[in-house]
């Protein structure tokens, strides 16, 4: 069991908000000794997850184009957009973005979409600019329409992406069901995924309608009370 101890380790140093990096990193090497391996094996082992996701530091990449395109106005731009259109609401704008979203997982694209690429400079904002158009959003209704924007993003593409047959989770749940004694082919674990995003996607669909209604309310009472 002690080869387990990474586990605590990185529990007890997230909970005390220590350098991500560094309690990771600590949480490897424990677990390494716990399990009889040597310095030197340890940080081969370091050594060879660092060169197989090397791909992964390509999403800094996208972090300068993204705040290039913000300062020249692409948040601007999103809310004039969906200003124009007097039938969008915050729920149908994020109901939408959840509708492509969950598609294009399903279809193996997940990298389409995501917080830093789309929540964040567009789908925020739009969601935002269709709640109220007639002035600034309240701090807590803004930061509530910002939540419901990230989560639909999840949402979507942690159901969408098992409808696609070679995405990492069905050989996750393949092995891990192999591991238990039952056979399964990974296109049976993707057919039995599409209903449970059709019901990720009713379910999500009715708190979004749901958000609406309230936002309505939210917004009725604070024109009321201005007009006091």
């Amino acid at each position: 069991m002690w080869v387990l101890i990474g586990v605590p380790i990185v529990v007890i140093g997230f909970a005390l908000r220590f350098n991500a990096l560094l309690v990771v990193t600590v949480a490897g090497l424990a677990t390494g000794l716990a399990a009889g391996l040597d310095p030197v094996d340890i940080v081969s082992a370091f050594g060879k997850a660092v060169a197989d996701n090397r791909y992964m530091g390509l999403i800094w990449l996208t972090l300068p184009v993204i705040a290039l395109l913000e300062r020249n106005g692409l948040k601007e731009q999103a809310r004039h957009l969906v200003a124009r259109v007097h039938a969008a609401t915050a729920g149908r704008v994020l109901m939408l973005y959840f509708v492509a979203r969950q598609m294009t997982a399903a279809l193996g694209l997940t990298s389409l979409g995501g917080h830093a690429q789309m929540v964040r400079p567009l789908i925020a904002p739009m969601a935002e600019a269709a709640a109220n158009r007639k002035g600034q959003l309240a701090e807590a209704i803004q930061q509530q329409l910002r939540a419901h924007a990230a989560a639909v993003d999840n949402i979507a593409v942690f159901f969408g992406e098992d409808i696609f047959i070679a995405i990492q989770s069905i050989l996750l749940i393949k092995g891990f069901l192999e591991q238990n004694g039952i056979t399964v082919a990974p296109l049976q674990v993707s057919v039995w995924a599409i209903p449970t995003a059709v019901a990720a996607l009713l379910i999500h669909g009715t708190r979004l309608a749901l958000l609406d209604r309230r936002l309505r309310r939210g917004l009725a009472d604070c024109a009321s009370g201005a007009a006091r």
